[in-house]
Parts: C-alpha cells; structure tokens; sequence
C-alpha cells in the first residue's frame, strides 16, 4: 500500500508533460488552428506546466503533407511562429518515431531550433534504432526520452533486455507506455519497479504515457507517482488517440506542488475543447475502446468503429473476439 504521504505531498522531481497538439493531433490530422496553439501554449505557461508537446517529427517524403496539418511535421519555423524565443520556464517537445522520420536532416542543432526535447518512440524491437536517434539527438544538443511503446505486449525478460541498452545510451528519460489503454494499477506497479530498477542502475528517469481505453488513464498514472515516476504525460480534456490519455484537468487537480494551478486549463478547455467536440472531433472512453483494451489489441479497429459511427457493440466484440 502506497504511503499516504506520497499522495499528499510533491516531489519537486516530478514533471508535467502536455501532449494534446501530438496525441490529440491523431484524432483530426493535427489541423489545429494557430489561435488554439497559441492558446494552448499561453495556458501551460500559466498552468506552470513543465513541457509542451507540439507534434511529430515526421517524414515529408513517407507522410503527405497535403493530408495533415503542419504539427504533424514540426517544423522549427512553424514553432517558433507560435512561442518566439520561448522566454519562460515551459520547455518545447516534440516525438520522432522509429522509422517514420528523417531525424539525420530534420532534427537540426539544439541552438539553432526552439525545440527542447527530442521523445523517440519505439517498439521493443526496435530498439537499436531508437539507440541512434537518441545519440544522435543528444549530440545535437537536445534533451531525450524514450517512449516503449506497447508495453502490455511486451516480455519481462525483452522489457529487462531493452532497458539495459537503453541505460548504456546517453537517454535521460525512460518511458512507460500503455499503448492499448490495457494495464491495471497493480500491473503499474510491477511495471514502474523493473523500470525504476534499470534507472537506479544507470541514473535515469521515468515517465509514463496511459491510454484511457478502460477508464484507467488518471488511475494508472497516479499509481505511477506513487512509485516513483516523475514524467507525466497528459492531455487537455483526455484528447488523445481513441480513448484518450489521461486528463490534464484530473492530474492537476492531483498533484500538490503549488506550482501548478488548474484555472488555466479550465479556460482554455471552455474556449476550445467544447468547440472542437462541436465541431465533430470525436476522442474519448467508450465501449469500442473497452473491447480491444480488455483483449490487449490496439485500438485500429475501435477507430474505424468509431469512424463509421457504428453501434452494433456486440458484433464489434464477436468480430474482434474471434480474430483475437
């Protein structure tokens, strides 16, 4: 049982990570328009928010850049039209994948670009190549992270393995991800100890990014503080792929550390994200989402459920069921 000393008070460690223009760019093609960015931004720096996620880092000859809005790309111009010289405490983030990007010739010198934090994303078994993104981007100045995604899929033993050759790379971040929005608490916490154990070893830090697909998004990731992990990714209204992530209201609302202050978002969420649902951008929890979270699956075809506007749960569930 947690202390419940860890829940009342703050480790000034911990760190606040907003990834609504990147998670919640997923659900509409990332065509925000510059006002909501630029809102966005204001709102972190007055919610002292400790890092902003702007988008990808995505390759413009594998991904159309007449298909998606420009924080699918990221470009340092596009940033620094909304933040200037980001004169504040709110740091700039952005997320390379493995494999969808061009970081050798996109990912220009720290000191040249707006951007703070260079957040590789990788399978287990890509590891490696998350390897050489990561060199590569700390050799240009920036700070890393390394999101594995699809955790609840993954080994212990192979968990254990990649952690140890991400420990010997230059990394400051190791990152929990619940890709499928599949873990319980209890598993959090298995999770965050092999975790915390490979970041005593080699002097790294942990984060975590939940999936909300069983209403677990805010559960598991307070779960996570209370073991130990100080990266906390979050997300305006939950917006975020499928079921969402966890809320950035709710995390807020949680954490002590008089540094962070709820109003902000709050305005913000009553100036934009009403709008945007109005609009007809759908995210959030629904039973779509429950099924492939229950059955570990990703959540593809709970999308395209979602897509349709389909209602026949039940078919759903026998459909997914059987191609389990």
């Amino acid at each position: 049982m947690k202390e419940v000393a860890k829940l009342m008070n703050y480790r000034s460690s911990v760190r606040v990570v907003d990834a609504t223009l990147r998670d919640g760019g997923l659900v509409n093609n990332f065509y925000f328009t510059d006002e909501f960015v630029r809102d966005l931004y204001l709102a972190n720096i007055k919610a002292g928010v400790d890092y902003m996620e702007f988008g990808y880092k995505a390759s413009t000859e594998m991904f159309d850049t007449d298909k998606f809005g420009k924080w699918k790309f990221c470009r340092d111009e596009d940033i620094r039209s909304i933040v200037g010289e980001n004169l504040t405490d709110l740091k700039i983030a952005v997320m390379a994948d493995v494999g969808r990007c061009d970081y050798r010739n996109d990912i220009i010198n720290s000191a040249d670009s707006p951007i703070d934090l260079i957040r590789v994303a990788t399978y287990i078994n890509t590891i490696p190549a998350a390897v050489d993104m990561i060199e590569n981007a700390t050799a240009k100045g920036y700070e890393t992270s390394c999101n594995i995604m699809a955790i609840s899929n993954t080994q212990e033993s192979d968990l254990k393995a990649a952690l140890d050759i991400l420990g010997q790379s230059p990394v400051d971040v190791f990152y929990i991800v619940d890709s499928y929005g599949a873990l319980y608490p209890e598993q959090i916490a298995r999770v965050a100890d092999i975790f915390m154990e490979a970041a005593v070893k080699y002097n790294k830090k942990i984060g975590i990014h939940a999936h909300n697909n069983q209403q677990l998004a805010f559960a598991n990731t307070i779960e996570a503080v209370g073991d130990g992990v100080d990266y906390l990714d979050a997300t305006y209204s939950s917006m975020g792929r499928g079921a969402g992530n966890c809320a950035m209201e709710l995390l807020l609302g949680f954490l002590k550390n008089p540094k962070y202050n709820l109003y902000p978002v709050l305005q913000f969420i009553d100036k934009h994200m009403n709008r945007l649902r109005k609009e007809g951008v759908v995210w959030g929890y629904d039973l779509q989402y429950l099924m492939t979270g229950l059955l570990n699956q990703h959540p593809r075809t709970a999308i395209q459920f979602t897509k349709d506007k389909r209602t026949d749960y039940t078919e759903f569930y026998k459909d997914i069921v059987v191609h389990d």
